[in-house]
């Protein structure tokens, strides 16, 4: 006896899930502008009459749904507990954001550098958040509720930075390993925070705090003495 599969109906929002996803799939590989409605029906196995339905503005709204879709997903991946050593969150938020990365591969560049044609002040502004929200979950974790102009700089510096080396890394044919390109960014972070201390006292109080939960065995200690027989070279200097 041949067993029936009743059929579901997806409500709106499942629907509308369903598309996004196809779209998000089809924009991680291939740049937007290549990518037609056509394209997104079949992915996700329905009529183009039903992709309009719910995106009546045609591809530019759904580029830019796909574009917010991917925005909430980054922008989780830096929601961290705040307990344990910094470096610590810093390698979980930025495990979850490479993986991302190497998830959407080409189209990664797309989705938040822009230079697509279907580009808008709305997704060019939905990409500023991404990093803001970044900036600001960092700012959290670092314990200071209302942070000067430096210590936001130095902030908003590291996520560009981390911005950048993840378009640069698959550009390089994603090396080196997704590990030491993450160790590689922690280590960034801590030297842009003990520079910036050097100069502003705001910063210097919150890098006291962050390093005094570090080990010697962790990110920091392992930082510290590879950099100490460089410095230690150049003692004319001091």
């Amino acid at each position: 006896m041949t067993t029936v599969r009743a059929y579901r109906r997806l409500s709106v929002e499942e629907r509308r899930a369903q598309l996004l996803d196809a779209a998000l799939s089809l924009f991680a590989h291939r740049a937007p502008e290549e990518v037609s409605l056509d394209d997104v029906a079949e992915a996700a196995g329905v009529s183009r009459p039903l992709v309009y339905r719910y995106f009546p503005g045609g591809k530019q709204q759904l580029y830019e749904a796909a574009l917010r879709s991917a925005a909430d997903l980054l922008e989780q991946c830096f929601a961290e507990p705040q307990a344990g050593p910094l470096t610590q969150r810093l390698s979980r938020a930025l495990d979850r954001y490479l993986a991302f990365v190497d998830e959407h591969d080409a189209g990664f560049s797309a989705l938040l550098q822009g230079g697509s044609v279907v580009e808008t002040s709305r997704t060019t502004a939905t990409v500023d958040g991404i990093r803001r929200a970044a900036a600001q979950q960092i700012l959290y974790h670092l314990a200071v509720p209302a942070p000067g102009p430096r210590l936001r700089m130095m902030v908003r510096t590291w996520i560009t930075a981390v911005e950048g080396a993840s378009l640069i890394w698959i550009d390089e044919g994603k090396q080196p390993e997704v590990s030491a390109l993450r160790d590689w960014l922690v280590d960034q972070f801590i030297a842009l925070l003990t520079a910036t201390a050097a100069t502003d006292p705001e910063t210097a109080a919150a890098a006291r705090a962050a390093l005094a939960l570090e080990s010697a065995d962790g990110p920091v200690g392992v930082l510290a003495r590879r950099v100490i027989p460089v410095v230690s070279e150049a003692a004319h200097l001091l």
